[in-house]
């Protein structure tokens, strides 16, 4: 039990370095906002839910 929590707790970590690590390197327009749909998605999904952020991010806004 504790292992799997401990897994889910990186997952999240990681997820949320992720997308700070894309908001540093990407200009002001492209900014995806780090709360906790956005992590919970990259979290859930990895780095297709952050690709397809980025896509809805460009395409809509």
């Amino acid at each position: 039990m504790l292992n799997k929590l401990v897994k889910i707790i990186k997952k999240i970590i990681v997820s949320f370095f992720l997308l700070y690590g894309y908001n540093v390197i990407v200009p002001i327009e492209a900014i995806i906002p780090i709360n906790i749909i956005t992590v919970t998605l990259v979290t859930i999904f990895n780095f297709p839910a952050l690709i397809c952020l980025i896509i809805v991010k460009i395409l809509i806004y």
